[in-house]
């Protein structure tokens, strides 16, 4: 599916599709993934660690003095090959080229536990860039069901304006009629709760923009149109999980769990790296050397002396050490501090990852409670409603009664929506909190109480 398309046309974009691009384009998404290639080109370095490293030079000097003779370290051939005067004869150029490397053969370990180690990075980063990106999902869900409570808030305003609207007629035409049923305090009584509820428009109209900047900013989206598809909140069927299965599960999936146990073998080879330091490293040594000078004779014996041409070449068994103890020392028990400190750390998260399920688990069964209440109190206000203004209209109910059950119907509407779109975003912060889907089992809405909470 092109996720392009829907912005370029701009149709509206259901919650899926909000979250996708969130996860793509959020900053810290692209933050994230920057820091993982920093990390995959570090592994790539430490997979490439056993590649000897091949130094070479190439040098043109002069001028050079004429240095000429029979070629086997015989006297000089001509005066200015004497030494010790001005007399430099003919000079010339060299020309010098010579490379020289090692290959390590044998390290005790250090280059495989450093490929290891360089892997550990890398699910890290993975990890962190999950991490991101659920925290991404996390807010845009966050943005999108406030939009969408919103949206339903502003109907709600509107139906409760209109009955009001009603109201105002029927008072109106009773007082026409002279009717002792109102008098003109009902009239304003009921112009002073249409301006009261006029007046809450701003806050919808308030909440529905910053629902659409929070999706903005979360889809890096600063410009252009924006269509967000509207949707009724969904009402919730089914009771949560046992908390118990839920931590359990945020202990296999969480991200941060997978970085820090990640962290932990990263560690773990940094330890035995330093512990084998004290040990040397083998390896096949090669060098190749060729100068050759222009104003000079070439010796062709090997018992004369030639700093001006040479051609040779060679390798050699060779092994390494660095005698700084005590820097090994310090660096050994550094690395063993930090093993041990990021252990300390990953007994912290657990405990904070089962804080947080625990929360967002009797968040999330507070806002089923809340919806199943809510459902039955606007049912009911809406039957007093209805029933408050029939009975207005044929004079048996006053202005207070008709006014009361409208209030309690845009309050109960108010709060059932509330209640319905803390229980999607509870879903949502529960399965971030879990690090996996998390959803409502099958049966009558309701909310398992759990001991998690109580210290063990």
């Amino acid at each position: 599916m092109c996720l392009w398309a829907p912005l370029a046309a701009a149709e509206p974009l259901t919650l899926t599709q909000l979250i996708e691009l969130a996860r793509m384009k959020d900053g810290r998404v692209k933050s994230a993934e920057s820091e993982l290639r920093v990390l995959r080109g570090k592994y790539q370095e430490a997979r490439w660690a056993w590649f000897p490293r091949i130094e070479s030079t190439f040098a043109v000097a002069g001028p050079t003095p004429e240095a000429r003779n029979d070629g086997l370290g015989g006297p000089p051939t001509t005066a200015a090959t004497y030494m010790y005067d001005l007399d430099f004869g003919q000079p010339g150029v060299m020309f010098r080229a010579e490379a020289q490397g090692v290959l390590p053969i044998y390290t005790f370990g250090k280059l495989d536990a450093l490929s290891e180690l360089g892997a550990k990075g890398v699910e890290v980063g993975q990890a962190l860039q999950v991490r991101a990106q659920d925290e991404a999902e996390l807010q845009v869900a966050q943005a999108y069901w406030g939009l969408q409570f919103a949206r339903a808030g502003k109907k709600s305003l509107e139906e409760t304006l209109k009955r009001l609207e009603d109201a105002d007629t029927t008072i109106k035409r009773l007082r026409a009629e002279q009717s002792e049923q109102v008098t003109q305090m009902d009239v304003y009584k009921v112009e002073f709760f249409r301006e009261q509820a006029r007046s809450r428009g701003g806050a919808a109209r308030a909440g529905e923009s910053y629902a659409l900047a929070a999706i903005r900013l979360l889809i890096d989206q600063p410009k252009g149109t924006l269509e967000i598809a509207e949707q009724d909140i969904p009402e919730p069927a089914g009771s949560l999980p046992p908390v118990e299965a839920l931590l359990g599960q945020a202990v296999l999936s969480r991200p941060e769990v997978k970085a820090i146990d990640a962290g932990l073998g990263l560690r773990d080879r940094e330890v035995f790296i330093r512990e084998r330091m004290f040990l040397p490293d083998f390896g096949i040594a090669g060098f190749a050397r060729w100068m050759w000078t222009t104003s000079t004779t070439r010796q062709r014996s090997p018992f004369a002396y030639d700093p001006y041409n040479d051609l040779s070449a060679g390798f050699a068994l060779v092994g390494r050490y660095t005698w700084d103890f005590p820097i090994k020392a310090a660096q050994l028990e550094q690395a063993r501090a930090e093993y041990e400190k990021l252990e300390r750390e990953r007994e912290l998260l657990l405990n904070a990852i089962r804080l947080e399920v625990s929360k967002a688990h009797a968040d999330l069964g507070d806002a089923l409670e809340r919806a199943s209440h809510q459902i039955e109190a606007e049912k009911s206000s809406r039957r007093w409603a209805t029933s408050a203004f029939a009975a207005f209209d044929v004079g048996t109910a006053d202005t207070r009664e008709l006014v009361d059950s409208f209030t309690a119907l845009a309050v109960s509407s108010v709060e059932k929506g509330h209640a319905f779109h803390d229980v999607q975003v509870g879903l949502h912060t529960l399965t971030k909190a879990v690090g996996s889907p998390v959803a409502l089992l099958p049966g009558p809405v309701k909310a398992p109480k759990s001991d998690a909470l109580q210290p063990k």
